[in-house]
């Protein structure tokens, strides 16, 4: 049997929950162990998470340079293998870049960068450095995400006519409407969020789903954001109509200013022959629609569903999977690619979504500025 994979993580400390998500994802299938580490800024700090969440302190570091300093030092069976970057997104470029650079594998948070120029670059920096590159579009690994895609590329509803992508938050309703909170809230500071917060954080979410599932390119958008006030710099909502062909359209509609709703993201896919809708909130189900049958509800663990879609299921049907697990399943996929085994293309976002992501967004910021016109993707 394998051995574990060696896995450092930059960021994630604390409070943090993308980085408890990350954590918990890498121990489920059992293929990694954390053995190196810079949870946060503070070296203080960061030893003493270290040891409240019981990981040995002899490769905790004081920064991330250290960390490849050191790293580097060990005989390469030691090393860290992969990487996992869960900093702010303006710490994501400059810290990937160097990790691809010194041949370590890397397992990014999204946006990957904070511009289209930097993630070409990355891309470049990859190809040379013959890596396994994940970007954590997190929803990708649920089982009846997996499924929808496959039916869709099996042709089960024909020809794609029409999508509908939307992601619905409200957290920061409490915070917009406040002064001093939206003067403090690093999303809404273009120095470490970049140029978009909506769009960026969870609008590309539902871009990176609507090509991940329909296996489409956008290839043109129209956008037109929410400030609500007039001195915040950062999008906080989100409209972008999408063209993927003359007579394939769509839409993607995101907020962080729904009052009350908490993580609705949903897809629906229409074709000429049928329909697939999914929803986060409930995402065991995808609903089959039908012009002239029954609705169906498919859900994961059944014999009926793709091998990509059981690939990703743990438990027997009717034992509820989550979040953790469609984390886990992109560890999952990157723990095959880093090992040299075979893996289905489907199992985790690689470089080039995150290069499409980054091209979306400057694209909808764009499209907003010019007043709201259609802007090619490159």
């Amino acid at each position: 049997m394998s051995k574990k994979i060696k896995l450092g993580i930059l960021g994630g400390g604390g409070d943090s929950l993308i980085g408890v998500l990350h954590r918990v994802a890498s121990f489920i299938n059992d293929n990694y162990q954390i053995v190196g580490a810079v949870f946060n800024p503070n070296f203080e700090d960061n030893m003493a998470f270290a040891k409240q969440i019981d990981i040995p302190t002899d490769r905790i570091y004081k920064d991330f340079d250290t960390l490849i300093e050191e790293e580097l030092k060990l005989p390469k069976e030691d090393r860290i293998q992969v990487c996992s970057v869960l900093t702010p997104n303006f710490l994501h470029f400059p810290m990937v870049k160097k990790l691809l650079e010194n041949g370590f594998n890397v397992i990014c948070e999204k946006p990957m960068t904070t511009t289209y120029e930097e993630a070409k670059i990355l891309q470049a920096t990859m190809e040379k450095s013959k890596t396994v590159f994940a970007l954590t579009h997190t929803y990708t690994g649920y089982p009846m995400v997996r499924q929808m895609r496959e039916m869709v590329k099996a042709g089960a509803i024909g020809k794609v006519h029409k999508v509908d992508a939307s992601y619905y938050q409200g957290w920061i309703n409490p915070i917009i409407h406040d002064k001093e909170k939206r003067a403090s809230t690093w999303r809404l500071d273009p120095k470490k969020a970049g140029i978009s917060c909506c769009i960026a954080d969870i609008g590309v979410h539902a871009f990176n789903m609507i090509e991940y599932t329909t296996g489409l390119r956008i290839k043109s958008i129209l956008a037109d954001f929410n400030y609500v006030y007039d001195d915040n710099p950062m999008d906080v909502d989100g409209t972008v109509l999408v063209r993927m062909d003359k007579h394939v359209k769509g839409l993607i509609r995101s907020s962080q200013i729904a009052t009350g709703e908490e993580n609705g993201l949903s897809i629906a896919i229409y074709g000429d022959k049928g329909g697939l809708r999914w929803e986060q909130e409930s995402p065991n189900q995808l609903f089959v629609l039908s012009d002239d049958k029954p609705l169906q509800v498919y859900k994961p663990g059944h014999g009926y569903n793709s091998e990509l879609s059981l690939g990703g299921t743990k438990l027997p049907p009717g034992h509820p999977e989550g979040i953790f697990d469609a984390m886990a399943n992109i560890y999952l996929g990157v723990a095959r690619a880093v090992r040299g085994e075979a893996y289905n293309d489907g199992e985790f976002p690689t470089m080039l979504d995150g290069v499409r992501g980054m091209d979306f967004i400057e694209s909808t910021v764009a499209s907003n500025k010019q007043g709201n016109v259609w802007v090619d993707l490159h």
